[in-house]
């Protein structure tokens, strides 16, 4: 590549020049290339340590004028073959136009001038496709392709000077993290190391500290702990190296791979070292810190935050924190935890303007909202940009959520913006708040459905007044008098300021009143409802009356859903509860339906209309809850994980003693996923759920924790797992809430847990009370990293399980151990997730689905299983290898969708490795018919018709056929067998369509040899063709080429003794020899003989062509109309020009096996050597095909071939032969990153 010309001053150092002219000097790397020496060591060992260019670019080219000591860098290149090109254009386009000038110092601007315009040429094609990484980075990534075989699509994010230990010796070299890997390379005076791991592959990633390893990052694998450490920046590392192991779990789960923003910002000023997808990973990282931290739409992206300050009216301070904007809000966070949370959506946004500034509050910004609320912020750093952000993003904002925005600067002092601070009455109801009756148009206006416009709950409560409850209505009025007064303080609506006041009001229990407003505001779901105004009302509609698989289990449980609640004793709440769950499977098909979403949301319906609840669910399903409602309920495992990991750290006694007991996995989940709503008296648990709407997930683990510790002495008492159950199982049970001034619903879980003796009642507020006492000192940011940790262990066990699944599933006369079938698995979906790495083209990556079977997920197209044949195959064929992987690929793909399973990948190579010599061959046979051998491959396929009912050369009408049939095409009763489940496959259910599966599977067991259909003259030669590439690397390969020499002789003698009898009419034989079938027949056994002659020593003694035997023997093989051609093969020139070497016998040289017709010769083209075979007359029964020329009633069967090569003791021992496959396995694993330890492999005469 072209580089910006750059000073260097000691041209010689480390560089041994190998050309030079008057101008330039072409120098390489000293050590780089054969034989190296000390040198090669110490210089290979410096470049790694300094991460030298030079490892990546070992050739250079340097400007030089003849008076001058300094030398300019002008090219460099990691091959001869790269740096050997700018060498020539530099002397074929600038020597001549140089030689003119005088002076040296302008032939030395010339020449800069020259390459900087060269450079911004091809920058400006790169920029076209948003290439904006810095040029030190592309070097990087340079190196790092090269260093560790890397294609193009992998995309380096960063890289780290470190060490790695091996053993207790540490390694000093560097951290390279791409997208998909983690790889690591080290030389030092010839040691080198070189690893790479899959991020999918890893199993625990930590950052810790011991004697040994002082603050280092330990990378956990199945098979391997990999310590790194000596990081200038560990934090930075072990973040990033956090985000990416995230990105493979989640593309284990959801099959969703990397996708670069493209929208993202370009910096000012970029960093040289920091890659645009750094960028775009630090950017991910910070919106889903912000969007967790205020509760906002997934699609909210941070633009920026600063530091300010902002003055709470309800305590008269100015608290210092972080201001943040993005697209839709201006939120705000004080450095306290508790003191101050603020969320402006920029929607209710009216007035922003700058007041003057002063010595008490310097850079002040105030902002007004509709709701009559004015926020003053002050110690701004830069307030004009900041206006100028808010003002752009406010201009985008639309138009009907905006009354007139005005941006300004106030000239009034800013002791006149405090005393005209409105604070919002409470009877005014502002239209930011969710009670506001105008803030939620019914949905369902048409409908007239009362649950539109309100809870079940006001539907179906008893209109008994406040003063008829006593005791507990006066209870529940001063707590509706607390809000009151916090809404007049505080504000009401998004725009409320968030303190520990907030929490405590909250922890003392929401009033029913305001419970379903609440949840709305903290749970962040009001700001998507209005921002999506109908959106609901046309899910419901577009919902209506589709089937599912979700609507069948929504149906299902609908009745299971708080059975003992009379809201949904009716069809009117089992109505509404049906239309928001199928609303949501309908919004969101990857999760669609899971059991427990029913409870949850039949609850979030008592508090609020239809629309509010189905928001509230988006909230927990996608923001709150993230991954706990998917098909493997990913999200509780990883939160019950968690739990008992706190539980081991806080209660270490209990831990042990339930997890002998095996307790915690059986309780937690149902806790997590219901948020105790199936195990605690409902008007309990709401209590929680108002306390999981304002603090999030920790308030969950707090209690499950309390509860523990509460029942601790009799838990260490149970001695089984049913005993443990049923203690926690009452003690939740008698959990009451003393303020409820709903009547007690019977709680059904009570039934089955009540006993002679009543534990003492538990009041909820207490159990919080404590909860928080003894375990408030979880943090967000805390639980997020164990999420992390445990996310990891999850899908990890997730994806054994699929594992052990799918093992289980392949039938066990498969022939492989569980071991081997189990290694095969990880080879196969490491080469399924390539697909989606590299290649978004492949249809793999559009295929999976994370909801179907596990042996259905991982799926391979036919490239992938070329690669994966090649390496695995006992079969080796040279270069005719991808050949037969396509055949094999075809017979596999049965259901034509051009991806085969996993199932499908063992049976074939099973096929290969086990059962015994008629198994194999039989295997074998099955490769060289259709479907197996394409059109394309087989010249004469047309005439296979006389043998096959479907026209093989039709590629469409095989595509069309079910596969069945067409492997049984040239066997009546195998049509006749086959035909009947394939009439009836088209019911559409799909367990029908399975168990018809399974049946045609039982029944393809049964084939027999009879039942393969004979093979035409075509098809045996492509499987001759095939035998003589699988012997070409055998050991024993010349008694292997004499062997099948001598069965091809026979069979083809047999062959022409089957055309005579095919070609009889059908009387006696005797009568065969009637007129019309003594002119159409060829004298064809005395010729036969006569090339069967000549063909043993052809093949046999001629240890010179066996390298291209295929095609010599593709032509021997040729029955009574072929030429063949040949000789002794030593130093005679027709031998060499017509046996083509090894890189010929590819899928595209099929011309090179056609079969030549005698009369497309002239007489002259014939040498000495030429042996003409029956080229009396061309047979009128042959048809000429492709310039060839092919009996059609020429045929084989099988038992002729099987009988045939049991003659040949050498083919059946090679047949026989065991070969293991482990070792296959752990070369593919090897193979799967090709390690370049040389930087090239170039011819050693191009250097002048």
């Amino acid at each position: 590549m072209w580089l910006g010309p750059e000073e260097v001053l000691v041209a010689n150092a480390l560089w041994v020049t190998e050309r030079a002219n008057p101008f330039f000097v072409l120098q390489r790397r000293r050590g780089h290339g054969k034989g190296g020496g000390l040198t090669g060591l110490l210089v290979g060992t410096l470049d790694v340590v300094l991460d030298s260019s030079a490892r990546v670019a070992p050739y250079r080219i340097l400007h030089q004028t003849q008076d001058s000591q300094v030398y300019w860098t002008v090219a460099c290149g990691s091959s001869r073959k790269e740096i050997t090109k700018h060498w020539e254009w530099l002397e074929n386009n600038l020597l001549q136009t140089l030689s003119i000038f005088d002076n040296e110092e302008d032939i030395t601007t010339f020449v800069k001038g020259k390459i900087h315009g060269i450079i911004a040429e091809e920058n400006k094609n790169l920029q076209t496709q948003g290439d904006e990484d810095p040029g030190k980075f592309k070097e990087a990534e340079l190196k790092m392709r090269k260093q560790f075989g890397m294609p193009n699509g992998e995309k380096l994010v960063n890289y780290y000077s470190c060490s790695y230990w091996k053993g207790r010796v540490p390694r000093q070299g560097w951290l390279y993290l791409t997208v998909n890997h983690l790889c690591f390379y080290s030389f030092l005076l010839g040691k080198e190391v070189s690893l790479v791991v899959q991020w999918v592959d890893i199993t625990r990633l930590e950052k810790n500290a011991t004697l040994l390893f002082p603050e280092s990052i330990r990378v956990d694998t199945r098979d391997q702990e990999l310590f790194f450490s000596m990081f200038l920046n560990i934090g930075e590392t072990f973040k990033l190296m956090e985000q990416l192991a995230n990105l493979a779990m989640q593309q284990l789960l959801d099959n969703k791979g990397f996708l670069e923003d493209k929208a993202l910002p370009k910096p000012i000023r970029p960093h040289k070292n920091i890659s645009a997808l750094k960028r775009d990973l630090d950017a991910r990282s910070k919106n889903e810190c912000y969007r967790a931290t205020f509760r906002l739409p997934k699609d909210e992206r941070l633009d920026g935050h600063t530091g300010c300050t902002l003055w709470t009216p309800f305590n008269k301070l100015h608290i210092p924190g972080q201001m943040f904007i993005s697209n839709n809000y201006i939120c705000f966070a004080s450095k306290e935890e508790d003191a101050c949370r603020l969320i402006i959506p920029l929607r209710e946004v009216t007035i922003v303007e700058k007041a003057d500034s002063s010595s008490v509050l310097p850079s002040p910004l105030s902002i007004s909202t509709k709701s009559k609320m004015t926020f003053l912020f002050a110690n701004l750093k830069d307030r004009d940009f900041l206006v100028q952000r808010i003002s752009d993003f406010l201009q985008k904002t639309p138009s009907k959520h905006l009354g007139g925005i005005i941006v300004g600067r106030k000239t009034s002092i800013v002791d006149s913006v405090l005393e005209s601070f409105p604070v919002p009455q409470e009877t005014s109801e502002p239209p930011t708040s969710p009670s506001s009756p105008l803030s939620s148009p019914p949905s369902f206006s048409a409908q007239e459905v009362p649950t539109a416009s309100q809870g079940l709950l006001k539907v179906f409560q008893r209109n008994s007044p406040m003063e008829d409850l006593g005791a507990k209505g006066a209870k529940e009025k001063m707590k509706e008098e607390s809000w009151n007064i916090h809404f007049f303080e505080y504000g009401r609506g998004m725009c409320m300021y968030r303190t520990a006041k907030t929490r405590e009001l909250v922890l003392k229990g929401i009033p029913e009143s305001l419970r379903g407003e609440l949840w709305l505001l903290f749970s962040g779901a009001w700001n998507e409802m209005v921002t999506h105004p109908g959106y609901y009302a046309e899910l419901v509609e577009k919902s209506t009356g589709k089937y599912s698989l979700a609507t069948e289990e929504i149906e299902r449980d609908l009745h299971r859903s708080m059975p003992e609640h009379p809201a949904f004793q009716n069809e009117l709440g089992i109505a509404a509860l049906r239309r928001v769950l199928t609303a949501y499977a309908f919004r969101n098909p990857t999760i669609g339906y899971c059991q427990a979403m029913n409870i949850v949301t039949s609850v979030l319906l008592l508090y609020g209309s239809e629309e509010e609840a189905f928001w509230l669910l988006v909230a927990l399903c996608e923001r709150m809850l993230p991954d706990y409602y998917n098909t493997r309920v990913v999200g509780a495992l990883v939160d019950q994980g968690i739990f008992e990991e706190l539980t081991r750290d806080i209660l270490p006694q209990l831990s042990e003693k339930m997890q002998d007991l095996g307790v915690i996995s059986s309780i937690s989940l149902s806790w997590f996923l219901t948020l105790f709503l199936s195990v605690m008296p409902f008007e309990s648990a709401v209590v929680i759920v108002d306390c999981f709407f304002y603090e999030g997930i920790k308030v969950i683990l707090q209690v499950a924790l309390a509860v523990l510790d509460a029942n601790m002495e009799q838990l260490l008492d149970c001695s089984d797992e049913g005993e443990a159950m049923t203690v926690l199982g009452r003690y939740l049970d008698n959990v009451v809430n003393k303020q409820s001034i709903s009547p007690p619903i019977p709680h059904l879980h009570a039934l089955l847990t009540s006993g002679d003796d009543p534990p003492a009642e538990v009041d909820i507020f207490d159990l919080l009370k404590v909860s928080y006492e003894k375990f408030s000192n979880l943090r967000a940011d805390d639980i997020e990293q164990m999420r992390f940790k445990q996310r990891l262990k999850v899908i990890q066990s997730l994806e054994d399980t699929a594992k052990r699944s799918v093992v289980r599933a392949i039938p066990g006369d498969i022939g492989f151990s569980v071991e081997e079938l189990e290694d095969l698995y990880m080879v196969f979906k490491a080469k399924h997730l390539a697909s989606q790495y590299w290649g978004s083209n492949h249809m793999t990556a559009v295929h999976r689905d994370p909801s179907l079977p596990y042996l259905e997920q991982y799926r391979i197209d036919v490239c992938q299983f070329q690669e994966l044949f090649a390496s695995l195959t006992p079969w080796a064929c040279g270069s005719h290898s991808p050949v037969l992987a396509s055949r094999m690929f075809r017979l596999l793909d049965q259901n034509k969708d051009s991806l085969i399973n996993f199932k499908e990948f063992v049976i074939g190579m099973s096929g290969m490795y086990h059962g015994d010599l008629t198994e194999k061959l039989k295997a074998l046979y099955k490769l060289h018919l259709p479907p197996a051998l394409n059109p394309e491959e087989a010249e004469s396929a047309l005439e296979a018709t006389h043998y096959f009912t479907v026209d093989s050369s039709s590629e469409d009408c095989l595509e069309a056929l079910p596969q069945e049939q067409k492997e049984g095409n040239g066997n009546e009763a195998v049509q006749e067998r086959r035909g009947g489940p394939e009439e009836k496959g088209t019911s559409p259910p799909d367990y029908r369509h399975y168990l018809q599966m399974w049946a045609k599977e039982k029944e393809d067991q049964k084939e027999t040899i009879k039942d393969l259909p004979k093979m035409n003259q075509e098809q045996f030669i492509e499987l001759c063709k095939t035998l003589y590439n699988m012997f070409s690397e055998d050991p024993m390969e010349q008694d292997l080429y004499h062997a099948i020499a001598t069965v091809a002789s026979l069979l083809l003698r047999i062959g022409e003794v089957g055309k005579k009898f095919s070609a009889q009419t059908g009387k006696k034989p005797k009568d065969g020899n009637n007129s019309a079938t003594k002119e159409d027949e060829p004298p064809a056994p005395k010729p036969h003989q006569d090339s069967t002659q000549e063909l043993q020593p052809l093949a046999t003694g001629n240890p010179q062509a066996k390298a291209s035997g295929d095609t010599h023997f593709g032509k021997a093989l040729q029955e009574s109309h072929l030429v063949v051609e040949g000789g002794s093969g030593e130093g005679q020139g027709s031998s060499s020009m017509l046996l083509s070497d090894d890189e010929t016998k590819d899928d595209m040289s099929m011309s090179s096996y056609s079969v030549v017709s005698t009369g497309s010769l002239q007489c002259e083209d014939l040498t000495d050597d030429t042996v003409l075979v029956g080229g009396e007359a061309c047979s009128p029964l042959t048809t000429s095909h492709g310039g060839g020329t092919v009996d059609t009633d020429w045929c084989i069967s099988f038992e002729q071939i099987l009988a045939s090569i049991l003659t040949e003791s050498v083919l059946v021992n090679f047949f026989e032969k065991r070969v293991n496959i482990g070792l296959k396995i752990k070369e593919q694993k090897k193979v799967e990153r090709q390690f370049s330890t040389s930087s090239d492999h170039e011819p050693s005469g191009i250097s002048g």
